[in-house]
Protein backbone atom coordinates (compact mmCIF):
# COMPACT_ATOMS: atom_id res chain seq x y z
CA UNK A 1 0.00 0.00 0.00
CA UNK A 2 1.38 3.16 -1.03
CA UNK A 3 0.15 6.98 -0.47
CA UNK A 4 -1.51 8.84 -3.75
CA UNK A 5 0.97 10.99 -5.95
CA UNK A 6 1.30 14.85 -4.19
CA UNK A 7 -0.27 16.37 -7.43
CA UNK A 8 -3.36 13.97 -6.70
CA UNK A 9 -4.28 15.08 -3.63
CA UNK A 10 -7.84 17.03 -3.21
CA UNK A 11 -8.06 20.66 -2.90
CA UNK A 12 -7.36 21.17 1.21
CA UNK A 13 -10.38 21.08 3.61
CA UNK A 14 -10.89 23.83 5.65
CA UNK A 15 -11.29 21.65 9.01
CA UNK A 16 -10.38 17.84 9.67
CA UNK A 17 -10.91 16.60 12.33
CA UNK A 18 -9.28 13.18 14.13
CA UNK A 19 -11.26 11.10 16.31
CA UNK A 20 -15.35 10.95 16.24
CA UNK A 21 -16.43 11.24 20.53
CA UNK A 22 -19.38 13.32 21.31
CA UNK A 23 -16.83 16.49 21.25
CA UNK A 24 -15.65 16.09 17.88
CA UNK A 25 -19.52 14.95 16.81
CA UNK A 26 -20.48 18.38 18.70
CA UNK A 27 -18.33 20.33 16.27
CA UNK A 28 -19.23 18.52 13.43
CA UNK A 29 -23.01 18.59 13.88
CA UNK A 30 -22.49 22.78 14.31
CA UNK A 31 -20.30 22.73 11.22
CA UNK A 32 -22.89 21.16 9.15
CA UNK A 33 -25.07 24.38 8.29
CA UNK A 34 -22.29 26.04 7.48
CA UNK A 35 -21.87 25.90 4.04
CA UNK A 36 -18.59 27.80 3.77
CA UNK A 37 -17.06 25.29 5.82
CA UNK A 38 -15.48 22.11 3.95
CA UNK A 39 -15.28 19.29 6.47
CA UNK A 40 -14.18 16.15 7.29
CA UNK A 41 -13.69 13.85 10.54
CA UNK A 42 -12.19 10.59 10.91
CA UNK A 43 -12.78 7.48 13.38
CA UNK A 44 -10.90 4.43 13.74
CA UNK A 45 -13.54 2.51 14.94
CA UNK A 46 -16.01 0.95 12.34
CA UNK A 47 -19.32 3.25 13.95
CA UNK A 48 -20.36 5.98 16.83
CA UNK A 49 -19.35 3.87 19.97
CA UNK A 50 -19.50 5.65 23.56
CA UNK A 51 -18.18 3.95 26.44
CA UNK A 52 -19.94 0.54 25.16
CA UNK A 53 -19.01 -1.28 28.77
CA UNK A 54 -20.40 0.82 31.13
CA UNK A 55 -24.32 1.64 29.56
CA UNK A 56 -25.56 -0.58 32.34
CA UNK A 57 -29.52 -0.71 32.53
CA UNK A 58 -30.43 2.13 34.16
CA UNK A 59 -27.42 4.47 34.62
CA UNK A 60 -28.15 7.94 33.51
CA UNK A 61 -25.73 11.30 32.34
CA UNK A 62 -24.68 13.43 34.92
CA UNK A 63 -25.49 16.32 33.20
CA UNK A 64 -28.73 17.58 32.12
CA UNK A 65 -30.73 16.57 28.38
CA UNK A 66 -30.15 20.32 27.28
CA UNK A 67 -26.05 18.99 27.43
CA UNK A 68 -26.46 17.18 23.96
CA UNK A 69 -24.37 18.24 21.29
CA UNK A 70 -25.58 21.54 20.30
CA UNK A 71 -28.52 22.89 22.58
CA UNK A 72 -26.59 25.32 24.66
CA UNK A 73 -25.00 26.74 21.36
CA UNK A 74 -27.78 26.92 18.80
CA UNK A 75 -31.66 25.26 20.76
CA UNK A 76 -32.84 25.56 16.95
CA UNK A 77 -30.54 22.86 15.46
CA UNK A 78 -32.22 19.61 13.84
CA UNK A 79 -29.04 17.60 15.74
CA UNK A 80 -30.82 18.59 19.22
CA UNK A 81 -31.57 15.75 21.40
CA UNK A 82 -35.47 16.81 21.58
CA UNK A 83 -35.47 16.64 17.90
CA UNK A 84 -34.43 13.02 17.96
CA UNK A 85 -37.05 12.22 20.14
CA UNK A 86 -39.50 13.67 17.81
CA UNK A 87 -37.99 11.74 15.00
CA UNK A 88 -38.83 8.89 17.32
CA UNK A 89 -42.20 9.67 17.78
CA UNK A 90 -41.07 9.50 21.69
CA UNK A 91 -41.18 13.13 22.68
CA UNK A 92 -44.65 13.05 24.50
CA UNK A 93 -43.60 9.71 26.29
CA UNK A 94 -40.85 11.58 27.29
CA UNK A 95 -42.14 14.68 28.68
CA UNK A 96 -44.60 12.66 30.58
CA UNK A 97 -41.90 10.63 31.78
CA UNK A 98 -40.13 13.91 33.64
CA UNK A 99 -36.72 13.24 33.05
CA UNK A 100 -34.27 15.52 33.51
CA UNK A 101 -31.49 13.14 33.37
CA UNK A 102 -31.51 10.68 30.73
CA UNK A 103 -30.07 7.04 30.76
CA UNK A 104 -26.34 6.60 29.26
CA UNK A 105 -27.59 4.43 27.05
CA UNK A 106 -30.60 7.00 25.20
CA UNK A 107 -27.77 9.44 24.77
CA UNK A 108 -25.71 6.86 23.19
CA UNK A 109 -28.52 6.00 20.83
CA UNK A 110 -29.22 9.77 20.36
CA UNK A 111 -25.15 9.93 19.35
CA UNK A 112 -25.62 7.16 16.68
CA UNK A 113 -28.41 9.31 15.30
CA UNK A 114 -26.64 12.07 14.82
CA UNK A 115 -23.46 10.67 13.24
CA UNK A 116 -25.53 8.17 11.26
CA UNK A 117 -27.15 10.82 9.42
CA UNK A 118 -24.14 14.05 9.33
CA UNK A 119 -21.92 13.79 6.21
CA UNK A 120 -18.60 13.53 6.34
CA UNK A 121 -17.90 11.11 9.22
CA UNK A 122 -15.30 8.52 8.03
CA UNK A 123 -15.58 5.89 9.99
CA UNK A 124 -13.04 3.01 9.89
CA UNK A 125 -10.19 5.38 9.01
CA UNK A 126 -7.29 5.14 11.30
CA UNK A 127 -5.20 8.49 11.68
CA UNK A 128 -1.84 7.62 11.26
CA UNK A 129 0.15 11.33 11.21
CA UNK A 130 0.05 14.17 10.90
CA UNK A 131 2.53 16.61 9.30
CA UNK A 132 2.66 20.80 8.36
CA UNK A 133 3.57 21.48 4.67
CA UNK A 134 5.23 25.11 4.87
CA UNK A 135 5.37 25.20 0.78
CA UNK A 136 1.65 24.92 0.93
CA UNK A 137 0.84 26.09 4.11
CA UNK A 138 -1.56 23.10 4.49
CA UNK A 139 -1.40 20.06 6.93
CA UNK A 140 -1.05 16.50 5.65
CA UNK A 141 -2.70 13.90 6.85
CA UNK A 142 -1.82 10.37 6.62
CA UNK A 143 -4.86 7.48 7.49
CA UNK A 144 -5.34 4.06 6.96
CA UNK A 145 -8.77 2.91 5.59
CA UNK A 146 -9.80 -0.21 7.95
CA UNK A 147 -11.72 -3.00 6.71
CA UNK A 148 -14.82 -4.91 9.14
CA UNK A 149 -11.95 -6.77 10.75
CA UNK A 150 -9.75 -3.42 11.56
CA UNK A 151 -7.19 -4.81 9.37
CA UNK A 152 -5.51 -2.35 6.59
CA UNK A 153 -6.66 -2.20 3.28
CA UNK A 154 -5.85 0.83 2.18
CA UNK A 155 -3.61 4.33 2.58
CA UNK A 156 -4.96 7.43 1.80
CA UNK A 157 -3.69 11.32 2.68
CA UNK A 158 -5.56 14.28 2.88
CA UNK A 159 -4.60 17.82 3.32
CA UNK A 160 -6.17 20.45 5.47
CA UNK A 161 -6.07 24.68 6.59
CA UNK A 162 -6.91 23.83 9.97
CA UNK A 163 -7.15 20.09 12.57
CA UNK A 164 -9.09 19.20 15.55
CA UNK A 165 -7.82 16.41 17.33
CA UNK A 166 -10.71 14.63 19.48
CA UNK A 167 -9.18 11.36 20.22
CA UNK A 168 -10.66 11.69 24.01
CA UNK A 169 -9.29 9.60 27.07
CA UNK A 170 -8.35 5.71 27.45
CA UNK A 171 -8.79 3.63 30.59
CA UNK A 172 -6.19 3.74 33.21
CA UNK A 173 -4.81 0.58 34.81
CA UNK A 174 -2.60 1.26 37.59
CA UNK A 175 1.48 -0.18 36.85
CA UNK A 176 0.70 -2.97 39.94
CA UNK A 177 -2.20 -4.26 38.24
CA UNK A 178 -1.57 -4.14 34.98
CA UNK A 179 0.31 -7.75 34.47
CA UNK A 180 -3.37 -9.25 35.81
CA UNK A 181 -5.05 -7.35 33.15
CA UNK A 182 -2.95 -8.63 30.35
CA UNK A 183 -2.89 -12.14 31.76
CA UNK A 184 -5.01 -15.40 31.01
CA UNK A 185 -7.07 -17.23 33.56
CA UNK A 186 -8.88 -14.78 36.36
CA UNK A 187 -10.75 -11.98 35.22
CA UNK A 188 -9.17 -8.70 35.97
CA UNK A 189 -10.71 -5.90 33.79
CA UNK A 190 -11.27 -2.34 33.67
CA UNK A 191 -14.97 -0.97 34.25
CA UNK A 192 -15.32 0.08 30.61
CA UNK A 193 -15.25 -3.20 29.56
CA UNK A 194 -17.51 -4.57 32.11
CA UNK A 195 -20.84 -5.30 30.24
CA UNK A 196 -18.85 -7.45 27.55
CA UNK A 197 -17.22 -9.76 31.01
CA UNK A 198 -20.71 -9.38 33.16
CA UNK A 199 -21.92 -12.82 32.89
CA UNK A 200 -18.71 -14.07 33.83
CA UNK A 201 -18.14 -11.75 37.16
CA UNK A 202 -21.96 -12.51 37.98
CA UNK A 203 -20.74 -16.62 38.32
CA UNK A 204 -17.24 -15.60 39.98
CA UNK A 205 -17.29 -16.70 43.86
CA UNK A 206 -15.84 -13.23 44.85
CA UNK A 207 -15.42 -9.96 43.33
CA UNK A 208 -13.61 -6.98 44.45
CA UNK A 209 -14.32 -4.13 42.73
CA UNK A 210 -11.18 -0.98 43.17
CA UNK A 211 -12.32 2.68 42.48
CA UNK A 212 -14.75 5.00 44.12
CA UNK A 213 -15.36 7.01 41.28
CA UNK A 214 -19.20 7.08 39.35
CA UNK A 215 -18.07 3.71 37.55
CA UNK A 216 -17.33 2.04 40.59
CA UNK A 217 -20.24 2.69 42.02
CA UNK A 218 -22.37 1.94 39.29
CA UNK A 219 -20.37 -1.49 39.02
CA UNK A 220 -20.86 -2.48 42.44
CA UNK A 221 -24.35 -1.50 42.35
CA UNK A 222 -25.60 -3.84 39.65
CA UNK A 223 -23.18 -6.84 41.24
CA UNK A 224 -25.01 -6.26 44.08
CA UNK A 225 -28.61 -5.87 42.92
CA UNK A 226 -28.00 -9.59 41.00
CA UNK A 227 -25.83 -11.92 43.79
CA UNK A 228 -27.75 -13.77 46.10
CA UNK A 229 -28.91 -11.85 49.55
CA UNK A 230 -26.55 -13.33 52.47
CA UNK A 231 -24.05 -14.61 49.23
CA UNK A 232 -23.09 -11.74 47.90
CA UNK A 233 -19.67 -11.65 48.41
CA UNK A 234 -18.33 -8.42 47.28
CA UNK A 235 -15.24 -6.51 48.01
CA UNK A 236 -15.49 -2.37 47.35
CA UNK A 237 -12.03 -0.39 47.78
CA UNK A 238 -11.29 2.78 47.69
CA UNK A 239 -7.72 5.12 47.75
CA UNK A 240 -10.01 7.95 48.43
CA UNK A 241 -10.65 8.65 52.07
CA UNK A 242 -14.33 8.13 51.64
CA UNK A 243 -16.88 6.91 49.47
CA UNK A 244 -17.38 10.52 48.19
CA UNK A 245 -20.36 12.39 46.51
CA UNK A 246 -19.52 14.72 43.50
CA UNK A 247 -20.47 18.13 44.35
CA UNK A 248 -23.59 18.94 42.93
CA UNK A 249 -24.93 21.93 44.41
CA UNK A 250 -25.70 25.02 42.40
CA UNK A 251 -23.01 27.51 42.66
CA UNK A 252 -20.60 24.29 42.78
CA UNK A 253 -22.00 23.19 39.24
CA UNK A 254 -20.90 27.19 38.43
CA UNK A 255 -16.96 25.36 38.20
CA UNK A 256 -18.90 23.78 34.64
CA UNK A 257 -19.29 27.26 32.88
CA UNK A 258 -17.32 29.11 30.73
CA UNK A 259 -17.10 31.63 32.92
CA UNK A 260 -15.34 29.47 35.07
CA UNK A 261 -13.32 27.77 32.00
CA UNK A 262 -11.85 31.52 30.75
CA UNK A 263 -11.02 32.09 34.70
CA UNK A 264 -8.94 29.07 34.89
CA UNK A 265 -6.90 29.66 31.94
CA UNK A 266 -5.98 32.98 32.89
CA UNK A 267 -4.72 31.74 36.35
CA UNK A 268 -0.27 30.74 36.26
CA UNK A 269 0.48 27.26 35.61
CA UNK A 270 1.48 25.78 39.18
CA UNK A 271 -1.67 27.75 40.31
CA UNK A 272 -3.55 25.47 37.74
CA UNK A 273 -1.95 22.40 38.22
CA UNK A 274 -2.66 22.51 42.61
CA UNK A 275 -6.62 23.24 41.39
CA UNK A 276 -6.88 20.21 39.06
CA UNK A 277 -5.57 17.62 42.00
CA UNK A 278 -7.91 19.32 44.82
CA UNK A 279 -10.90 19.91 43.03
CA UNK A 280 -11.38 15.78 42.01
CA UNK A 281 -14.66 15.89 43.75
CA UNK A 282 -16.19 18.03 40.96
CA UNK A 283 -16.49 15.49 38.37
CA UNK A 284 -14.62 12.24 40.31
CA UNK A 285 -17.20 11.58 43.22
CA UNK A 286 -20.26 9.14 43.46
CA UNK A 287 -23.44 11.15 42.77
CA UNK A 288 -26.45 11.27 45.13
CA UNK A 289 -28.68 9.06 43.75
CA UNK A 290 -26.38 6.18 42.90
CA UNK A 291 -24.94 6.41 45.95
CA UNK A 292 -28.83 6.27 47.58
CA UNK A 293 -29.40 3.37 45.58
CA UNK A 294 -26.29 1.31 46.93
CA UNK A 295 -27.65 2.04 50.48
CA UNK A 296 -31.21 1.21 49.62
CA UNK A 297 -29.87 -2.09 48.68
CA UNK A 298 -27.44 -2.77 51.40
CA UNK A 299 -30.65 -2.25 53.57
CA UNK A 300 -33.32 -3.88 51.77
CA UNK A 301 -30.85 -7.00 52.44
CA UNK A 302 -31.60 -6.63 56.32
CA UNK A 303 -34.85 -6.46 56.71
CA UNK A 304 -35.22 -10.60 57.58
CA UNK A 305 -31.91 -9.68 59.91
CA UNK A 306 -28.25 -10.26 59.29
CA UNK A 307 -26.10 -7.99 57.18
CA UNK A 308 -25.35 -8.67 53.50
CA UNK A 309 -22.20 -10.15 52.67
CA UNK A 310 -20.67 -6.94 51.35
CA UNK A 311 -17.62 -5.24 52.51
CA UNK A 312 -16.91 -1.78 51.44
CA UNK A 313 -13.69 -0.27 52.37
CA UNK A 314 -12.62 3.16 51.85
CA UNK A 315 -8.95 4.62 52.25
CA UNK A 316 -7.35 1.63 50.78
CA UNK A 317 -4.33 1.77 48.58
CA UNK A 318 -3.95 -1.93 46.82
CA UNK A 319 -0.10 -1.58 46.57
CA UNK A 320 0.48 -4.97 44.64
CA UNK A 321 -1.22 -7.83 43.52
CA UNK A 322 -0.40 -11.21 41.97
CA UNK A 323 -2.20 -14.64 40.85
CA UNK A 324 -2.33 -16.91 44.15
CA UNK A 325 -3.60 -19.94 41.70
CA UNK A 326 -4.87 -20.13 37.97
CA UNK A 327 -8.31 -19.50 39.61
CA UNK A 328 -7.79 -16.69 42.61
CA UNK A 329 -5.62 -13.32 42.88
CA UNK A 330 -3.96 -11.64 46.04
CA UNK A 331 -4.29 -8.48 46.62
CA UNK A 332 -2.30 -6.75 48.75
CA UNK A 333 -3.68 -3.84 50.80
CA UNK A 334 -2.31 -0.96 52.90
CA UNK A 335 -4.69 1.45 55.17
CA UNK A 336 -2.81 4.73 55.15
CA UNK A 337 -5.11 5.91 58.47
CA UNK A 338 -4.52 2.53 60.16
CA UNK A 339 -0.68 2.23 58.77
CA UNK A 340 -1.79 -1.25 58.13
CA UNK A 341 -1.44 -3.54 55.86
CA UNK A 342 -3.43 -7.06 54.77
CA UNK A 343 -4.13 -9.20 51.79
CA UNK A 344 -7.31 -10.39 50.23
CA UNK A 345 -8.33 -13.19 47.94
CA UNK A 346 -10.80 -12.55 45.39
CA UNK A 347 -11.91 -14.39 42.23
CA UNK A 348 -12.70 -11.54 39.95
CA UNK A 349 -11.28 -8.19 39.98
CA UNK A 350 -13.10 -4.98 38.18
CA UNK A 351 -10.57 -1.64 37.93
CA UNK A 352 -12.82 1.23 38.32
CA UNK A 353 -9.73 3.19 37.89
CA UNK A 354 -10.53 6.15 35.81
CA UNK A 355 -9.26 7.21 32.55
CA UNK A 356 -6.57 9.60 31.43
CA UNK A 357 -6.10 12.03 28.29
CA UNK A 358 -5.37 9.75 25.17
CA UNK A 359 -1.65 10.54 24.46
CA UNK A 360 -1.22 12.54 21.17
CA UNK A 361 2.16 12.46 20.27
CA UNK A 362 1.98 9.63 18.20
CA UNK A 363 -0.26 11.27 16.02
CA UNK A 364 1.10 14.33 16.09
CA UNK A 365 4.91 13.23 16.33
CA UNK A 366 5.10 14.94 12.65
CA UNK A 367 4.47 18.30 14.00
CA UNK A 368 6.92 18.08 17.25
CA UNK A 369 9.61 20.93 16.14
CA UNK A 370 6.21 23.12 15.99
CA UNK A 371 4.97 22.68 19.27
CA UNK A 372 5.42 24.83 22.16
CA UNK A 373 5.17 23.54 25.40
CA UNK A 374 4.71 24.37 28.90
CA UNK A 375 7.44 23.53 32.03
CA UNK A 376 5.97 20.17 32.10
CA UNK A 377 6.17 19.48 28.39
CA UNK A 378 2.63 19.56 27.95
CA UNK A 379 1.04 21.63 24.98
CA UNK A 380 0.39 24.95 25.40
CA UNK A 381 -3.39 25.93 24.52
CA UNK A 382 -4.78 29.20 24.02
CA UNK A 383 -8.57 30.53 25.00
CA UNK A 384 -9.98 29.31 21.90
CA UNK A 385 -8.50 25.91 22.50
CA UNK A 386 -5.74 25.92 19.88
CA UNK A 387 -1.82 24.30 20.77
CA UNK A 388 0.21 27.04 20.44
CA UNK A 389 2.72 26.36 17.24
CA UNK A 390 5.13 27.93 15.90
CA UNK A 391 5.05 31.67 13.62
CA UNK A 392 5.84 29.60 10.93
CA UNK A 393 2.64 27.56 11.12
CA UNK A 394 -0.29 29.95 9.90
CA UNK A 395 -2.87 26.59 10.42
CA UNK A 396 -4.45 25.91 13.18
CA UNK A 397 -4.65 23.20 15.41
CA UNK A 398 -7.40 22.83 18.14
CA UNK A 399 -7.88 20.50 20.73
CA UNK A 400 -11.15 18.77 22.71
CA UNK A 401 -10.42 17.14 25.45
CA UNK A 402 -6.84 17.03 25.93
CA UNK A 403 -7.03 20.35 27.68
CA UNK A 404 -7.25 19.79 31.65
CA UNK A 405 -4.30 20.98 32.57
CA UNK A 406 -5.33 24.90 30.80
CA UNK A 407 -8.66 24.68 31.21
CA UNK A 408 -9.43 22.92 34.14
CA UNK A 409 -11.98 20.70 35.57
CA UNK A 410 -15.11 21.62 32.52
CA UNK A 411 -12.67 19.85 29.85
CA UNK A 412 -14.92 16.33 30.10
CA UNK A 413 -17.76 17.06 30.94
CA UNK A 414 -20.38 16.89 28.08
CA UNK A 415 -22.10 20.04 29.15
CA UNK A 416 -19.53 22.25 27.95
CA UNK A 417 -19.12 20.44 24.40
CA UNK A 418 -21.45 22.65 22.41
CA UNK A 419 -20.27 25.92 24.39
CA UNK A 420 -16.20 25.02 23.23
CA UNK A 421 -17.65 23.27 20.08
CA UNK A 422 -18.86 26.90 19.04
CA UNK A 423 -16.05 28.63 19.99
CA UNK A 424 -13.88 27.00 17.72
CA UNK A 425 -16.02 27.69 14.82
CA UNK A 426 -16.27 31.13 15.96
CA UNK A 427 -12.60 31.19 15.81
CA UNK A 428 -12.55 29.32 12.37
CA UNK A 429 -14.77 31.45 10.53
CA UNK A 430 -13.47 34.94 12.14
CA UNK A 431 -16.80 36.07 13.22
CA UNK A 432 -19.52 35.12 15.82
CA UNK A 433 -20.76 32.56 13.56
CA UNK A 434 -22.56 31.17 16.80
CA UNK A 435 -23.65 34.39 19.60
CA UNK A 436 -22.28 33.16 22.77
CA UNK A 437 -23.35 34.44 26.14
CA UNK A 438 -20.93 37.11 27.84
CA UNK A 439 -21.74 35.68 31.12
CA UNK A 440 -22.96 32.52 32.21
CA UNK A 441 -22.54 32.57 36.18
CA UNK A 442 -23.22 34.25 38.84
CA UNK A 443 -20.63 33.78 40.83
CA UNK A 444 -17.73 36.19 39.90
CA UNK A 445 -14.19 33.90 39.59
CA UNK A 446 -11.65 36.35 40.94
CA UNK A 447 -11.24 39.93 41.40
CA UNK A 448 -10.44 40.01 37.67
CA UNK A 449 -12.96 38.34 35.25
CA UNK A 450 -11.44 37.59 32.12
CA UNK A 451 -13.62 38.78 28.64
CA UNK A 452 -14.84 36.24 26.33
CA UNK A 453 -12.32 36.01 23.67
CA UNK A 454 -13.07 37.31 19.96
CA UNK A 455 -13.61 35.54 16.62
CA UNK A 456 -9.88 36.24 14.56
CA UNK A 457 -10.53 37.07 10.82
CA UNK A 458 -8.94 33.78 9.28
CA UNK A 459 -5.47 34.42 7.15
CA UNK A 460 -6.79 32.86 4.28
CA UNK A 461 -10.20 32.25 2.33
CA UNK A 462 -11.98 29.82 3.65
CA UNK A 463 -13.77 28.96 0.24
CA UNK A 464 -12.20 25.86 -1.42
CA UNK A 465 -13.78 22.91 -3.35
CA UNK A 466 -14.78 19.75 -1.90
CA UNK A 467 -13.53 16.77 -3.60
CA UNK A 468 -13.46 13.34 -2.24
CA UNK A 469 -10.39 12.60 -0.29
CA UNK A 470 -7.92 9.80 -1.69
CA UNK A 471 -7.63 6.82 -0.36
Amino acid sequence: MTHPPYQDLPTPRDLVGIGIGPFNLSLAALAHPLAELDTAFYEQRAGFDWHPGLLIDGATLQVPFLADLVTLADPTSPWSFLNYLKSRDRLFPFYFAERFHIQRAEYDAYCRWVAGQLPGLHFGHQVDTVRWDPENDVFEVDFTRLDADGEAEALGRTRARNIVVGVGTEPYVPESLGPLVDAPGVPVIHAADYLRHREEFLTAGHITVVGAGQSGAEVFLDLLRHRRAGRERIHWLARTEAFAPMEYSKLGLEHFTPDYTRYFHALAEPVRDRLVSAQWQLHKGIDAGTSAAIHDELYRRTLHGGWPDAVLTPGVHVRTAERRTTETIELHLEHAQQNARSRLVTDAVVLATGYRERPLDRILAGLGPYLCRDSSERPRIDDQFRMVLAPSVTGRLYVQNAELHTHGVGTPDLGLAAWRSATILNSLTGKETYPLPRRTAFTTFGLQQPSPPAAQVPRKSRRPEAPADTA
